[in-house]
């Protein structure tokens, strides 16, 4: 399956799995790309020492490509920058920041840089700035995500009609039919994170994982949008978030309700009554924790049966 992301990332299969904290270390991201996609590396949640193990550790398990995201609000930005480059990662997704402001620096280490957007205006920003790919990411998506609410259907035709560079698509997207209707709208590749969340090699907390296989439609919702917008599970603090909104609480006082370490707490440490719960509306299709490597491979029988049914179909049209 060669494509522009493919050659751009040396990869077999143009899936992506999504660098998310908490949940994403070097284990699930080697087994990701020893399975044909591209690994992340999450940076978001570790100190330089941890991410520094982490990208030894992964060098160590494949010999395969693979990535670390790198979250710009991080206040230890620089040290990860720097490991970034004296560890030689090929590849870097850069997030929650203007991309201008450490493209040119990494491009000149030779990494290849990629940028994730919510919105057409940040994608030609993007482009701009001169990295090499872009994740376009629906609102659909777990974790922090756009106030627009744009969803993948209307965001990845708007953005592929608009860049030249590569796109990946991100957010809803969990099977390989989803994954045929991504890169039918224009996407390259697509970008897979709650799936990936349900795996062995995930390090999310075992709780956690049960709580994605055993969510439905609609047990998710996007909130916290004075603060930064994030897709919760509806539980326990969940809905303490919602009686806040019912009282008319300010953002001072919705920031003093979240504290700090709330999404260690639910998605590292297991505790799913007081913990954020970061997951995607896709959720309500993932019913069991399987090998990464076995996600991947069923991700891309099920894209090539689809994509054989929709070619034998268009003749009954």
């Amino acid at each position: 399956m060669q494509n522009r992301i493919t050659s751009l990332f040396k990869i077999e299969y143009p899936i992506i799995q999504a660098g998310m904290i908490w949940c994403s270390g070097w284990e699930l991201a080697s087994a990701v790309s020893n399975a044909g996609g591209l690994g992340i590396i999450g940076s978001g949640s570790m100190y330089p020492e941890v991410l520094e193990q982490h990208i030894e550790k992964c060098k160590a398990a494949t010999g395969k490509p693979f990535a670390v995201n790198l979250p710009m609000l991080y206040p230890n930005i620089e040290e990860h920058i720097a490991l970034i480059i004296k560890h030689e990662v090929p590849i870097v997704f850069t997030s929650a920041g203007n991309p201008k402001t450490y493209t040119e620096r990494l491009k000149s280490q030779g990494i290849t840089v990629v940028h994730v957007v919510s919105s057409l205006k940040f994608a030609l920003k993007a482009q701009e700035a001169g990295v090499d790919a872009v994740v376009a990411e629906g609102f659909e998506a777990g974790g922090h995500n756009g106030r627009d609410e744009t969803t993948t259907l209307c965001l990845i035709p708007v953005v592929a009609e608009k860049i030249s560079i590569p796109l990946i698509a991100a957010g809803g997207i969990a099977t390989g039919r989803g994954m045929l209707a991504a890169m039918t709208l224009g996407a390259d590749a697509v970008q897979i994170g709650s799936r990936f969340v349900a795996t062995p090699e995930s390090s999310a907390h075992p709780n956690f994982k049960q709580v994605v296989v055993d969510s439905g439609e609609g047990d998710t919702m996007l909130t916290l949008k004075e603060l930064t917008p994030v897709r919760l599970v509806k539980n326990s603090f969940f809905h303490k978030l919602e009686a806040a909104y019912n009282e008319n609480a300010t953002a001072e006082q919705l920031n003093e309700l979240l504290g700090r370490g709330r999404a260690k707490k639910g998605m590292f440490e297991g505790d799913l009554t007081e913990g954020e719960l970061e997951i995607g509306q896709i959720s309500g299709l993932i019913t069991a924790i399987k090998p990464a490597a076995e996600v991947v491979q069923e991700i891309i029988t099920e894209f090539k049966q689809a994509r054989a049914e929709l070619q034998e179909a268009k003749y009954n049209f």
